[in-house]
């Protein structure tokens, strides 16, 4: 493979695996129309629009053309939404569509996703899943099936009026269903540990714009049709009024002198338990002094019975009720035969369209902002021609439960707004069919009188440089950390894996080989790598030092030589907590602990003869010192002599910027250069390996691929050689003045 290939194939996009359609219903709206025809195109995408959007007409006109070109598809709904999405299919002229409880002959089979047991995959050429954030958790009831399920169908179409509305793991069990990326990768790719808390996961700086880039090039996120470039004629949604009736529950907790809030999970559902009465006698006085539709969400069984019981002409409906019930009750509800529909959230509040009503109320609330939001949304959606009332009645006592709901939704609307921004102009690419624009690239250079700093690909720089030009390489490579700091897909940091690192940094190492001469040395400073059980489901220890050894002398190099460079424990510990290193792992099973990991300069040769030889004296090289060279373990390494790396770091970089110890450095063009040979680094960062050559009497060539990088490796490498002109210039007049 070609490199620019190979850079091609690192983009981190899903790949269209659908086919193209001429005319699509001429009832759909042009910015449906758009949609439908992208999730064709690419036969597994995802769509995330907005309540009342047709986001059920979208999914059963993309499951008629899969079905008329492929075979049946199944498409599996939430019990009460079922029937509701076969009358879509007949109001719209879509045919074939039918619920069924166990397969048919039928193009379009609708069914809930507790009949997912009666179905095999392979009968089918596609799958929907509506209301797809049952595939939020990673214990989600339904995630693991469904996923098992849809592996084997080629055609895949996910949707969600809520993608993640306050977690990110969601996204990532969609790309996993439609086998875009695992969770775990997602997560390992994109996101970093916020802190120590392990939970909770932060999009990574320089992930941000790769990350949602990725999101869009499989999955469609619209709110209003404005928000992928069409008209909001006629998406007008209602006013909606939320009032808050606080009883006073006159309930003082046991051990307290006055009321307080109940805060923990216990105290709050006492506190719900005990106030049932309250809250059921204000919700039924509102319904029952109202001759609209209602409906009343509740969130207990002892509420559902109550409630029932109190408002006049109330039908309840709860999980234990028949398939044949629910649907039942829904559709004389729609048919406004029912005036009062009862029940819970996590039942009734998904999918279905309940606009023929604008009055409801919350007898009480639980910690889900999810359930409360696809509530509202039942009533309060694009077409409701009312405005809608929403009552939430709880306690005093219950305030806690109130804010946090509050906040979630602040989230929720603050990461919705984020990813539809993120992704709006790659969306609009990705509907048109326009091609997704590259990073950045820059190319530049600056050479003073003993040195050349280029800006660029370290690969293609090396490339262009003369057969047999370099006498010695020094360098620490990337440790694979993606998006630590760049999210160029040239960045060999930057590999969704180490196989992928492995196979870019392949393109480099013959480069080196070429352009080093015969029996000279490259040495590269790393260490090996901890395994995480997120990233990589074990903890252990990869041997990042071996992969790099193999990857030479697959090139032809000879393995030469290599140093262990000792570090302390104790600040590795403190920095990174690596479970290993923990005392009190120790004392709780030692199995998991281990010794603390050291950096290695690890030295390659390259066949052949060397024509320069590299001699020293007793005055420049005295015994001494090389009996603390030849030692196998350097003990005496200042981790901090370092290059000043201020201004280098940008403010989405990751990780502070690490450069090479000068001590390591100056040790390797000791022992093998001459003065006046060419030191070359292929990942110059600020020019630490220049910077201690120069000031050595050698010369240097080095690559950076980030400008901020390089901006100041050029500003270093300029010091150096003043510094060494001045101090060559001080020792001539002492020479002149003392012959």
């Amino acid at each position: 493979m070609e490199y620019t290939e190979f850079l091609k194939s690192k983009q981190k996009t899903a790949k269209p695996c659908g086919f193209e359609v001429g005319e699509l219903n001429l009832l759909m709206k042009p910015f449906q129309q758009t949609i439908v025809r992208w999730a064709l195109r690419g036969g597994r995408r995802a769509i995330f629009a907005g309540t009342g959007l047709g986001k059920t007409f979208m999914q059963l006109e993309w499951a008629h053309h899969v079905a008329q070109n492929y075979g049946p598809v199944i498409l599996f709904a939430p019990l009460a939404v079922a029937e509701q999405t076969a009358r879509e299919a007949n109001k719209f002229g879509i045919d074939g569509a039918a619920v069924v409880t166990d397969p048919t002959d039928h193009p379009i089979q609708i069914t809930n996703y507790e009949k997912l047991h009666r179905f095999t995959p392979d009968t089918y050429s596609g799958i929907v899943i509506d209301e797809s954030s049952c595939l939020k958790g990673f214990d989600s009831k339904y995630r693991k099936t469904l996923t098992e399920f849809g592996s084997r169908i080629e055609y895949r179409l996910p949707c969600s009026a809520t993608p993640a509305p306050n977690d990110y793991m969601e996204l990532g069990n969609h790309a996993e269903f439609l086998g875009v990326m695992s969770c775990t990768e997602m997560l390992a790719m994109f996101f970093t540990h916020d802190g120590g808390d392990t939970s909770k996961w932060r999009l990574k700086g320089h992930a941000k714009s790769e990350f949602w880039k990725w999101v869009a090039s499989w999955a469609v996120a619209v709110r209003k049709p404005s928000d992928i470039g069409f008209d909001d004629t006629g998406y007008d949604l209602p006013p909606l009024n939320m009032h808050q009736h606080a009883i006073e529950s006159g309930i003082v907790q046991s051990g307290k002198l006055f009321m307080v809030e109940a805060e923990t999970l216990q105290e709050r559902q006492a506190a719900r338990r005990d106030t049932i009465d309250l809250r059921v006698a204000k919700a039924a006085a509102l319904a029952n002094n109202s001759s609209d539709q209602w409906i009343v969400w509740c969130g207990l069984n002892d509420e559902s019975k109550a409630l029932t019981a109190a408002i006049d002409g109330a039908v309840e409906v709860t999980g234990s009720d028949t398939p044949e019930h629910k649907r039942d009750a829904v559709l004389r509800f729609l048919d406004g035969k029912t005036r009062v529909l009862v029940s819970k959230s996590e039942i009734m509040g998904f999918g279905l369209n309940l606009q023929c009503c604008s009055n409801m109320a919350f007898v009480g609330m639980s910690d889900s902002f999810e359930q409360f939001y696809q509530a509202v949304r039942r009533c309060w959606r694009f077409g409701q021609q009312y405005e809608v009332n929403a009552h939430v009645i709880t306690t005093d006592i219950e305030g806690a439960v109130v804010r946090n709901i509050e906040r979630k939704e602040k989230q929720s609307e603050e990461m919705m707004a984020g990813m539809v921004e993120h992704m709006k102009a790659e969306m609009a690419k990705n509907l048109g069919s326009l091609d997704i624009q590259k990073t950045e690239y820059r190319r530049d250079v600056f050479s003073g009188e003993r040195f050349t700093a280029h800006l660029g690909d370290c690969v293609e720089v090396i490339g262009e440089m003369a057969d047999e030009s370099v006498h010695y390489s020094i360098f620490s490579p990337p440790f694979s950390s993606l998006y630590t700091y760049s999210n160029s897909d040239r960045d060999m940091g930057n590999c969704v894996s180490y196989e992928e690192f492995m196979e870019q940094f392949s393109f480099l190492v013959p480069q080196l080989y070429r352009v080093l001469m015969a029996g000279r040395l490259v040495s590269f400073h790393c260490m090996n790598l901890p395994m995480t059980k997120e990233r990589d489901g074990f903890i252990g220890v990869r041997d990042f030092r071996g992969i790099l050894i193999k990857l030479f002398q697959d090139a032809g190099f000879i393995f030469h030589s290599e140093v262990c460079i000792w570090k302390d424990p104790v600040t590795a510990m403190q920095r990174t907590k690596a479970i290993g290193l923990l005392y009190k792992q120790l004392r709780k099973d030692s199995t998991i602990s281990r010794q603390g990991i050291p950096d290695y300069l690890v030295t390659m040769r390259k066949p052949g003869e060397n024509t320069e030889r590299v001699t020293k004296t007793h005055e420049s090289f005295p015994v001494g010192l090389w009996q603390r060279y030849a030692s196998p373990v350097w003990m005496d390494i200042d981790q901090s002599n370092t290059l000043n790396r201020e201004g280098a770091k940008e403010e989405e970089d990751e990780r502070h910027i690490c450069p090479l110890q000068l001590g390591v450095i100056e040790r390797g063009i000791r022992l093998w250069t001459n003065p006046g040979d060419i030191v070359l680094s292929p990942f110059m960062g600020i020019g630490s390996e220049g910077y201690q050559a120069l000031k050595m009497g050698r010369r240097f060539v080095g690559a950076e691929l980030k400008p901020s990088y390089w901006d100041v490796a050029v500003k270093n490498l300029k010091q150096a050689e003043h510094d060494d002109a001045m101090q060559s210039s001080l020792f001539a007049e002492l020479d002149y003045a003392h012959p």
